[in-house]
């Protein structure tokens, strides 16, 4: 029982010896202060002010080719909306260069006769032609015309006493994201991709950089075990990533305006599943890598650029082809951003989260058990 006592009793002090070790590397080393809490706000000020998929102020070209008082209150009602800066041309020639150079994304028409015409049975025409180039942009706008369209008209029914005679009436009710803002779905998801370059960039430089300075050879030749080796490592920067987590929900928060519906423990809980999972994928490419350089390299081209681009975080996964919205299932991130999105914008859906909770634990126990047959391959 004594031999025992002391056993786990020189366990604890060389656990908290590596701990403390790898504390004051990390404090020695500015870079990785730099990319748990300097990074997280840098990315975050470029995506919450700088990235915006809504589309306002869009500039566009009125071609009133007969003005008078019903083409001016129709005119009026782009530009008192603010989707649109418009842009008044006298004729269409002008116009269209003005599309091609740049200056307008869309051009709405409206012919000499369109007053005339309004009070005829077949109504009169439109004519709107917009920049193609960037389709989406190219469908937001066309939308917009549309709503400032019917808008003016049921405007100038009641105006005029008269109902508009629509066959299908559209009432929207906007769920989880009522004011429609971008900002709200893109800085939840940009969680992910900062607790992905937090756990897998510092980790994937950590066992590498103990074989490039030689310090392995002599952890080998102490009394500490492979596990006490991994823990010491991933304590310290679970704890610088779960700290960068922090940072970044005040800051999607407070600065952002982002609600938060969901309940903390449920966020925490999810992040740290998510953070485990980076961890040992950082962790096994360290291993395996033994050169940061290398290592580096290859945690930015398997961790970070899928998580960017797979996980859901801005391109929509039911929109890619099918074979690649069966690889995305094999992404730590995007079963963390569904969470993220749920908890922030919804609330504690339960529905979604457990499912997305389990795919994350099976997938930090998937790594971490790689890591410890790979390590004790090595080193044993």
């Amino acid at each position: 029982m004594k031999g025992e006592g002391s056993s786990r009793g020189g366990a604890a002090m060389r656990m908290r010896g590596l701990v403390r070790k790898e504390f004051l590397q990390v404090m020695r080393d500015p870079s990785s202060i730099a990319i748990a809490f300097l990074m997280p706000v840098v990315l975050l000020v470029l995506f919450g002010y700088g990235v915006s998929l809504d589309a306002e102020h869009v500039p566009i070209a009125l071609v009133v080719e007969h003005p008078d008082a019903g083409t001016a209150s129709f005119t009026g009602a782009f530009r008192q909306s603010r989707y649109f800066s418009p842009v008044g041309f006298s004729t269409m020639r002008a116009a269209e260069d003005a599309m091609r150079r740049g200056l307008v994304d869309g051009i709405v028409r409206l012919r000499e006769d369109f007053v005339r015409r309004m009070g005829e049975p077949g109504g009169a025409p439109v004519q709107v032609i917009v920049n193609g180039i960037d389709a989406n942009n190219a469908r937001l706008i066309s939308g917009y015309v549309e709503g400032v369209w019917s808008t003016w008209l049921r405007h100038k029914a009641d105006a005029g006493g008269s109902s508009l005679d629509i066959p299908v009436q559209v009432e929207p009710r906007i769920w989880f994201n009522s004011e429609l803002r971008s900002r709200n779905f893109l800085v939840p998801g940009l969680i992910a991709v900062i607790m992905t370059l937090i756990g897998a960039l510092l980790t994937a430089l950590v066992m590498a950089r103990e074989w490039e300075r030689g310090t392995m050879e002599a952890l080998m030749v102490t009394p500490v075990t492979m596990k006490e080796i991994l823990l010491g490592k991933l304590i310290p920067y679970f704890i610088l990533g779960m700290g960068g987590m922090v940072l970044s929900v005040i800051m999607a928060v407070r600065q952002f305006g982002v609600p938060l519906r969901g309940s903390l423990p449920v966020l925490f809980i999810a992040s740290s599943l998510f953070l485990l999972v980076a961890l040992g994928m950082g962790l096994l490419i360290s291993t395996l890598a033994k050169n940061q350089f290398v290592a580096g390299q290859i945690a930015i081209i398997v961790t970070f650029l899928p998580a960017f681009i797979l996980s859901g975080f801005i391109f929509d996964i039911g929109s890619m082809p099918p074979p690649i919205q069966v690889f995305t299932h094999v992404i730590a991130a995007r079963y963390f951003v569904s969470i993220l999105q749920t908890v922030f914008l919804a609330g504690n859906v339960w529905q979604v989260i457990l499912p997305n909770a389990l795919a994350l634990l099976i997938m930090a126990a998937f790594f971490f058990g790689m890591v410890r047959r790979k390590s004790r391959k090595r080193l044993e």
